[in-house]
Formats: structure tokens, sequence, C-alpha cells
């Protein structure tokens, strides 16, 4: 089959097959048959499912794999963390894959919105990498090390900091961190950037926080690390990589079923394992539990703020 993707472009409500047949003998059977062909996952009427990196070739193998089993599926495209949310919300989407549970809570709670996840993929350590230095013992005070600019990253990266010793954060640090929390004792002075730009400017830094999506194109792997955080801990939960839709939606057949063919069908984790340069940690998890963890994350982060 073609493989489908297609970047930010409109997607139009599908819904004129529905009505042809209606004016003949028979109609009803036509409509019938019209309807079901216009069914959220048919051929006429692909699920859309937006992704940050659709180029990466396991993302082939998984609309391959939906369409053996009946379900037809278009990528959309985004550049960036901060664009697949709100298309899923005004209905430009039917589902999208990029983000962890932290994130889709910080973006809810910002947004007004009620994006509700609905499968797991996987957990990935974050880590810091350097050009410079084998180990963050040979950091010298004062060097400048960058982390992601965005809310929920951007705590995760300095928590990965401050178990490396370069920092110190008021209060013992949390998920909800930023940058003004670190204190004036630390080692290092710490700079934010978005994620997509970090890995171009790591000759010229110290050290920084890579985010796993683009370690593979900076020709890193998770065996580059010179600290990370531990998946294996409970206090990761909230950074588990979710499938998320909305609120109405979670229950859908064809996007439940989406989820349990990422996670049973080897190629495709193969295929993300590869992309992630070695560091992925799935995980299959309840959706009811993922949900309580976003409403649990979400009231954390109204109280810190």
């Amino acid at each position: 089959m073609a493989f489908r993707i297609r970047t930010l472009a409109p997607i139009f409500a599908v819904g004129l097959l529905a009505v042809a047949g209606c004016a003949s003998d028979g109609g009803d059977a036509d409509a019938g048959a019209s309807t079901a062909s216009d069914e959220r996952g048919s051929e006429s009427q692909p699920v859309q499912l937006g992704v940050v990196g659709a180029s990466e070739p396991y993302w082939d193998v998984f609309v391959d794999a939906a369409e053996e089993e009946g379900i037809y599926v278009d990528l959309v495209d985004f550049t960036e963390y901060t664009q697949p949310n709100p298309a899923l919300s005004e209905g430009e989407l039917d589902m999208n894959q990029f983000q962890h549970i932290l994130y889709l809570a910080d973006y809810n709670n910002a947004a007004g919105d009620d994006l509700q996840p609905i499968g797991s993929t996987a957990i990935y350590p974050l880590s810091l990498y350097s050009d410079k230095y084998e180990d963050v013992a040979d950091i010298p005070d004062g060097e400048t090390v960058i982390v992601p600019n965005d809310t929920t990253n951007q705590a995760r990266g300095l928590l990965v900091l401050q178990s490396a010793g370069l920092i110190e954060l008021k209060d013992g640090g949390s998920p909800f961190s930023t940058l003004d929390d670190i204190e004036d004792s630390s080692r290092v002075k710490v700079e934010g950037l978005d994620a997509s730009l970090i890995p171009t400017s790591l000759p010229d830094v110290a050290a920084a926080i890579i985010n796993n999506d683009f370690l593979q194109n900076a020709g890193l792997t998770g065996d580059d690390a010179i600290a990370s955080d531990d998946p294996a801990d409970p206090s990761a939960f909230p950074y588990i990589n979710i499938f998320a839709t909305r609120a109405e939606d979670v229950d859908d057949e064809v996007l439940n079923k989406l989820v349990e063919i990422y996670q049973t069908n080897q190629d495709v984790l193969d295929g993300a394992q590869e992309a992630a340069s070695g560091t992925a940690e799935f995980v299959q998890t309840p959706k009811e539990d993922l949900q309580s963890s976003l409403a649990e994350v979400q009231e954390q982060a109204e109280n810190a703020g």
C-alpha cells in the first residue's frame, strides 16, 4: 500500500456519501451500506493519527499492520510538540501519539481541555549527553548545560541534573520545577532551548538533555549518555508515553484496536526501539490506570501552580 503522510493539512468532514442513494427505492439499504463504508477506520474515512516524526520507518510498518486488520490510517506529521493536542481537540485528528502523561496533564490544565489517554507505548529515559566530557564529574563548575524549554521535559531534565550532582533545586525539586528553582549553589548554569534545536547546539555547551526523539538524527544512542533517570522507578509513571484522544472517544473500538496493534506487533516494536536508539522500555498499562494518573497529575499541577 502507499504510505500516507500529510503535514498540517486541513481535514474536512466526510459525510456526503452517507446521503447518497436516499432518493431511490431501496435507498435505505444503499444508505446503510454507504454509512458502513464511512465508518472511522474505513478506506473512505481513515483514522487521522497525529505524530511527531512520521518519517520513522516503523510508522510505515504500523500503517500496514493496521490495514491488515481492516483499519486504514492516515498519519499527520507535526514538527513541534505544541501542535498535535490542539489539532486533536479541534477535531482535525482522531488520536495522537507523541507525549507522556505529564505533558498531557500540563496541556489540559493550560487549555482547559479534557483529552484522555487510551493506551501506553513506552517509557523513555531522559538523558544527559556531552561532546566534551565522558563523565559528569569532569564538567567544570560554571559551565553551561542545556535542557528542553517545554514545561514538563524541562522539569524532568532538571531532576536528572540534580540527580547527577550538577544542580540543586529548591525544596528538592518536583515534576513542576523551573529554571527559577535552581539554587545559586549549583555547579553549572542551565539554559532552556527548544528540544529540536538542542542536538545541533550540543558542541557549544558542556552538556545537554536531549529527548529520545532527536538522538538518532544527532548520531547518538542511549549508550552515549553520561547521566539518566530510571524508567523502573515508580515516580516515572507520569512519563509513560501514550495514545491520546478526546474524552468521548476513549472507548472507541477502532482506536483501541490501533493501540493493541502497536503494543503487540513485534515489527512495530522493533522499529520503535530502533528509532529510540535502544532506549525504549515498552509497557502495556491499562487505560484506566493511565487516566487515573492523568487526573492525579493534573490536580498536583494545579496545586503546584
